[in-house]
Order: structure tokens, then sequence, then C-alpha cells
């Protein structure tokens, strides 16, 4: 009879720790996506109050997210903010059907290489644009541009007051996030994002400092379900990227945190059909809204566990929270300057950046490493869709080198004739070395091939191999 009041208690505990933490982090995620920081509310109340009661991962938390932030804003540029909505919500609806199939447990399938330099380039992106953001001056353009736009930026701050004290308000946040887990434990009764936001927001307020701050509309007022027009969309094929890039790149996110966040606790772990269901279904009800896409958070979903969280009441009851908060004190928004939440999120780039574990990945596996660094390089320098792409091919190709492993030896005997012996397999990658084994085989004694170990053929090896016996290849690959 008391089990169920205590664990009602420690839920109840748990979800205003996830709520202090993803208050800042709503409101950041959407300033940084170019949209009304109201959006990000709206998905961290549907991620809390819909997501939250769906079945899946009883203990993941669901909002917008740093790692979708860099996709959004360039959908945004490019479409409108208007279109945002309805890129969401078909997203969702791909999510949904992917659930349905059974596709959950795929995606447990890409290379983690892959995801670390999404991860890693998402960072990059994200602290070449929020830089500019720290110091209250537009980004010149995208990742590359950023970066190559730093000393410019660096020359114009320190000639400038308002640039220097936003910097400062900036890089204190900063040091407030890298300084919070060292403090003794009765000091970090907050959770440090909104430690240092508020600390800025005081300082802003106390100082009156003249710098930018986040502006607010009304939670109602910045829904805006898609129309007619937005829909019409779908017809275009880069739009059917953007969605693409929006369903696989959220669920990937989603169920990789949730393999994770199952190794923090010892509850049920996630059905992973059931939480891609989920996430679809909160991104179909986020499209409808007009909010920004939803992916499920590590960081949101390691505060829950921590905070003794044992069921889904907890996220619920988050949401709840934020739907109180922007419902009834919105305006405190306004006391929160840009800088703090651009602090915030440089913090969380570096986050995303593999910086210990590089090195011993680099001495463990070569290949992986590349990949990685390849994956995010390929993001700064295009966009996150191209740049994933392109290191899911290069994860291929390192694959299908690594598998097409092939011994060739060649052995003369005594009566004048010559024994190529091939063991593995014999694929177009390994297609250059063949013809030079072959082409040093001497043109006046007789070849004989031996298949017995080669356990795969394709057909560009059986061509080359071809001219250089008598004896048809398929009659020799079945009497192996």
């Amino acid at each position: 009879m008391t089990r169920r009041p205590v664990l009602l208690r420690q839920d109840l505990a748990a979800s205003l720790v996830v709520f202090l933490v993803a208050l800042p982090l709503c409101v950041g995620v959407a300033v940084a996506s170019g949209v009304p920081a109201e959006l990000g509310l709206v998905t961290g109340i549907v991620g809390g109050l819909l997501t939250g009661l769906l079945p899946g991962s009883s203990l993941q938390v669901s909002g917008p997210a740093a790692g979708l932030t860099v996709l959004v804003l360039e959908a945004v540029r490019t479409f409108g903010l208007p279109a945002l909505g309805v890129l969401t919500l078909a997203a969702g609806l791909l999510q949904l059907a992917m659930g349905a199939l059974r596709w959950g447990r795929a995606f447990r399938a890409i290379s983690v290489a892959v995801v670390q330099g999404m991860l890693a380039g998402i960072g990059l992106v994200l602290i070449s644009g929020q830089l500019y953001a720290l110091t209250d001056t537009p980004a010149p353009g995208h990742g590359l541009a950023n970066l190559a736009e730093l000393p410019r930026l660096l020359a114009a701050t320190a000639s400038s007051p308002g640039a220097l004290t936003a910097a400062a308000l900036g890089c204190g946040t900063v040091s407030v996030l890298l300084l919070w887990p060292h403090l003794p434990p009765r000091a970090r009764l907050l959770p440090a994002p909104l430690a240092a936001v508020a600390l800025a927001a005081l300082a802003t307020w106390a100082l009156d400092l003249d710098v930018a701050r986040v502006r607010v509309a009304g939670l109602l007022d910045a829904v805006r379900p898609p129309g007619a027009a937005e829909f019409a969309l779908l017809g275009r094929l880069d739009v059917l990227g953007t969605v693409l890039a929006f369903a696989l790149i959220a669920s990937a996110e989603s169920l990789f945190s949730a393999a994770a966040v199952d190794r923090l606790h010892d509850g049920p772990p996630t059905r992973y059909d059931q939480e891609l269901l989920a996430q679809g279904a909160g991104n179909t009800v986020c499209g409808l809204l007009g909010a920004l896409p939803m992916t499920a958070v590590i960081v949101r979903s390691a505060a829950n566990v921590q905070a003794g969280a044992r069921s889904k009441a907890s996220r619920v009851l988050h949401g709840l929270w934020l739907l109180l908060f922007a419902a009834l004190i919105p305006a405190a928004l306004t006391l929160i300057p840009l800088a703090a939440l651009a602090g915030v999120l440089v913090h969380a780039g570096f986050k995303l950046l593999p910086v210990k574990s590089l090195a011993q990945l680099w001495r463990s596996h070569r290949g992986e490493a590349v990949v990685l660094g390849v994956t995010a390089l390929a993001i700064l320098a295009t966009n996150l869709f191209e740049g994933v792409l392109l290191g899911l091919l290069l994860a291929v190709l390192k694959s299908a080198w690594d598998t097409s492993h092939l011994h060739l030896s060649v052995t003369d005997h005594s009566d004048g004739s010559t024994t190529l012996r091939l063991a593995g397999n014999a694929t177009f990658l390994r297609l250059p070395r063949l013809l030079e084994t072959l082409e040093r085989l001497p043109a006046d004694r007789p070849v004989r091939l031996d298949l017995s170990e080669l356990r795969h053929l394709d057909h560009a090896c059986r061509t080359a191999l071809a001219p250089w016996t008598d004896e048809p290849l398929d009659e020799q690959l079945s009497a192996r």
C-alpha cells in the first residue's frame, strides 16, 4: 500500500528536475532554429503529455533537440517558417509507417561511427553558428563560411561595447556550465542550464544591460497549423528529401538515446518499434501545431533517471509543468538574454564532439575514425543530409573492403606448371591486386586455378579469371 505513494513522490520530484533542465533547452533550441521561442515549448509539451504517455521507453524524455537545430534552421531559411509544420507532420507520418512495419530495430544497424560523426558535425555547425549569437551578431552563412569569418567576428567584437557585453554574458554562461558539476552537492540545487541562464538573466536585469533578449508572442499566437499552400510543397523533391532527413535523423537519435538510457537503469528495456511509433505520433501532432520536430533527448532522459524517476509519470508531469509555465508566466522568458542561450548551445555543441574517444578510436579502429571524421567534415561543408549520406556510403564501402579479404598464392611445380590458389572473397574491390598477380604469371607454362578455399567470386573477378583456365569456373566452384 505504501509503495505507490513513494513511487509517485519520486516521479514528482524527478519531473520538476526534468522541467528545469528542459525549459532553457526548449527555448534555446527554438531560437537557434530560427523560430519563435514558444514553438520549442510546444514541442516539449507534446513530448511530455503525448509521447510521454505512449509505450516504448518508460524513462526516456522527448522534446526539441540540438541535434536537429541545423537541419531545421536550413529548412526554415529555404522553405519558410509556415512550411515547418508540414515538414514535421510528414516526418511523423513516416515514422509511424516505419514503426508499423517494425523497422525500429533496423536503426540499431547504422554504423556507430556514422552516428558519432553526425553528432560531431552537428556540434561543429552548432558551435560555428552560436559563436555569432554569443555576441548578438547575425551569422554570415553556414558551416565553413561561419568558421572562415571568425577572425573578423573577433575584431568586430573587440571594437563594439554592445558585442563585448553580450559576449561576457555568453562566456559567463559557459563558465557556469563548466564549473557547476565541480561545486558541492548542496550548492547544485538547480540544474546547470537553468542556473546558468537564470544568473545571466539576473545580471541583465540588475545591471540593465542593453543586449538582445528572447521575444515572446504568446503560446496560442505562435501555434499555426499548416495550410493547403504548405501541403502543396510535398510535391517538391527537395522538400521530400528534407522530410526524409527529419524522419531518419530523429528516429536514429531517439533509438540510440533509448539504448543509452536503458544502460542507466534496471527497469523494463525499450521496445524499439513502440518507441518509434510514439515518436511518430509526437511529431505528427507537433506538425499539426506548426511546432519544431522532436526526438528523445539524452540530456533530459539522463536527468530523469538520475533524479530517481520510476515510471512514465515523471515525463508526463514535466510536460504539464512546461504547459503551465508557458500559459501562466510567459513574460519571464523576456528576461533571458539570447547570448546566454547561445552559451548553453555552444556548451551542448562541444559535448557532441567525441574529443576523448577519438584518439582511442584512431589507435584501435582507424577506419572507423576516418568514417567519423569524414561524416563530420562533410556535414560542416555541405549539410546534414548530404553529410550523413556520404558517411553511410563510406561505412558501407569500408565494410565491403573489410569483408573482401582475398589471399593469393602462386606455386611453381616441377612439371613446369603453376598453380594460383585463391582463398577468401574475390570481389571487385580486390580486382586490381588479382589482375596484377595474373599478369605476373609466366606466359610459357600452363596455369591451374585452385578455388577450393574461395568463398565468393563476383562477376568482375570471374571475368578476369576466365581466360586463365580451360576448365569452366562453374565446375571448379561446384567441385569444392
